[in-house]
């Protein structure tokens, strides 16, 4: 379940994306799932355009993939929608504050203050 900031920052990223993919007058099928399938596993974050000569509605059409595919409804402006999956083995998207921990090192030269310690002083 993506949380309100993480939604707004896929949302920032899909704005520039341009649609890989649409839905035709056949509508959803499962070749255009398995399609959508590999998709998602390597870029996590897709663009879909649905033709005007399907008569779907991209709302309803996105989270019926979604719950198809276990991904994430990022957004829906007019007839595109983007979905999100994460991909656990080699993740391409990390949301802001997500980077891995770095351990801090401590400088035993300079105290909190910005002075220089008596021990370095000595040295």
């Amino acid at each position: 379940m993506l949380k309100g900031k993480q939604r707004a920052y896929l949302r920032s990223i899909a704005n520039t994306l341009k649609p890989i993919t649409q839905i035709g007058k056949d509508g959803v099928t499962e070749s255009f799932l398995d399609q959508l399938d590999a998709m998602l596993t390597s870029r996590e974050i897709v663009k879909v355009t649905i033709l005007e000569t399907a008569g779907l509605d991209a709302k309803e059409t996105a989270n019926a993939i979604c719950n198809a595919l276990r991904a994430e409804f990022v957004q829906a402006i007019g007839f595109k929608f983007t979905i999100y999956r994460r991909n656990n083995e080699d993740p391409k998207i990390l949301f802001p504050g997500q980077e891995q921990a770095k351990a801090k090192v401590k400088d035993n030269t300079v105290t909190k203050k910005g002075k220089i310690t008596k021990r370095a002083a000595r040295r």
